[in-house]
């Protein structure tokens, strides 16, 4: 266990540099090995593959720069693996209460006729929405 040490220690630091340089692709990738220069990074699927492939000679370089003696970048792509990508929050959006105020308007000033129905009713729910009217 102790000879594992020091390769372990070694590939979580690569992993922090990769992540350090590109953050955004490196979420779902991982260092699977570092030998002779070889660095091998394993990928979910071939489209985070592709973006990472256009982005190798930037992650090349900056890894020389930081005193990695990479000389080749292999990517494998491991379909098995499951990386959940975090939910993007929903925006709620808020409108102004002159705005409100104005739909509500609009919806008084719209004639009762069949052809206004739905755009009546759509108003009414808006406004009932953005005031908190129930």
């Amino acid at each position: 266990m102790a000879t594992l040490m020091p390769a372990i220690t070694r590939m979580a630091s690569l992993q922090k540099s990769c992540a350090a340089i590109l953050p955004a692709i490196f979420k779902s990738c991982d260092v699977m090995n570092f030998e002779g220069g070889q660095l091998v990074l394993s990928m979910p699927n071939a489209a985070l593959a592709t973006k990472l492939k256009q982005q190798l000679p930037k992650l090349q370089e900056r890894l020389v720069q930081d005193g990695w003696q990479v000389n080749a970048i292999r990517i494998k792509v491991q379909v098995g693996k499951n990386y959940v990508v975090p939910p993007t929050p929903r925006r709620q959006l808020i409108l102004p209460n002159l705005a409100v105020s104005s739909f509500a308007e609009l919806n008084d000033a719209l004639e009762d006729s069949p052809q206004n129905q739905a755009l009546k009713a759509a108003l009414a729910n808006m406004v009932r929405r953005n005031t908190g009217v129930k």
